[in-house]
């Protein structure tokens, strides 16, 4: 048996895990595992309170080929980071196809148009998910409803308003307001700031590769994007490539002085290079010879205000 599904991100050929199990884009994993042990229960041969062996034969099928595959997505920490990156990509094809979207459903609709946007697709989502495996014949129908809510939120969070969303309210304009704004620069830096987030996601798992590359293709759109440039840089000290997170933080902080995570990494390079000094002070007082160091200090050495005599 084979399920297919017709509405929202299914049809940017992507099978929405979170549709499946009914939970939002941004749900944690705790709340993902207990919709799914929930969601599990009911469709089990051994709990299922449904009655006739078809419906339990149906309920079997919709727990193995469809629940569990989308619950396995989250279970491991890289498969999640994994899965969050290829969510961030699709954001950018269905922004880039949005004049194409015809929402079929009100609760899309609303979404789309609602200046609260993230609580109204909380509400409908929920309403959608209580019913969802309440009865089965119901099942694909109420999957590929949440599935367009989906679709209408990952285009909102990404502050694209091409999706029957409605004007902004006429605001009097200030000095600063009557200032010319290029106008891709909202939509570019909302790109970029979603990318910094997927980032985050993949450092926190210590998948640092993919991060990098995610913060690099961020810098082809805004190349002076101040918090792109210190995650960089806490990539490559996690990496212990310290000319490199060096390179990232002097950037960062040229474009921003206060940003908060270049100066984190700032001083972490700085405590670095203090303690290898006085590593190598206490291998002298010993009558120890350290290693052979290396240009400029060593790895950590010499990255922050230190010079050549």
């Amino acid at each position: 048996m084979s399920f297919k599904f017709t509405k929202g991100l299914f049809t940017f050929d992507f099978t929405d895990h979170h549709a499946i199990l009914g939970v939002s884009l941004d749900a944690e994993f705790g709340e993902i595992r207990k919709r799914y042990m929930r969601v599990a229960r009911r469709l089990h041969p051994d709990t299922c309170p449904f009655e006739s062996d078809a419906d339990k034969e149906f309920a079997n099928q919709l727990l193995s080929k469809l629940v569990s595959p989308a619950y396995n997505n989250f279970s491991k920490e890289s498969d999640r980071a994994e899965h969050f990156v290829i969510l961030g990509k699709l954001g950018k094809t269905v922004i880039q196809q949005q004049n194409q979207i015809r929402l079929t459903t009100d609760s899309a609709k609303t979404i789309a148009k609602a200046g609260d946007y993230q609580q109204v697709y909380k509400v409908a989502l929920q309403e959608l998910a209580d019913r969802q495996y309440e009865f089965l014949d119901k099942t694909l129908e109420i999957t590929a409803e949440i599935s367009e809510l989906n679709l209408v939120y990952l285009l909102r969070k990404q502050s694209i308003s091409g999706v029957s969303t409605p004007p902004a309210p006429p605001v009097k304009p200030s000095a600063d307001l009557a200032k010319p704004t290029p106008s891709k620069s909202r939509p570019q830096t909302a790109m970029v700031e979603q990318a910094c987030n997927r980032a985050e996601t993949l450092i926190s798992t210590k998948n640092y590769a993919s991060a990098i590359l995610e913060l690099k293709d961020a810098l082809k759109v805004e190349q002076n994007h101040s918090r792109c440039h210190a995650l960089l840089a806490l990539c490559y000290l996690h990496q212990n490539q310290a000319t490199m997170a060096k390179i990232e933080v002097k950037k960062a902080l040229s474009l921003n002085p206060k940003e908060a995570k270049a100066l984190e990494v700032k001083k972490s390079l700085e405590q670095a290079a203090t303690s290898k000094a006085d590593g190598k002070a206490a291998g002298k007082a010993t009558g120890k010879k350290g290693n052979k160091p290396e240009k400029g200090g060593g790895f950590f050495g010499g990255l922050f205000g230190s010079k050549k005599k």
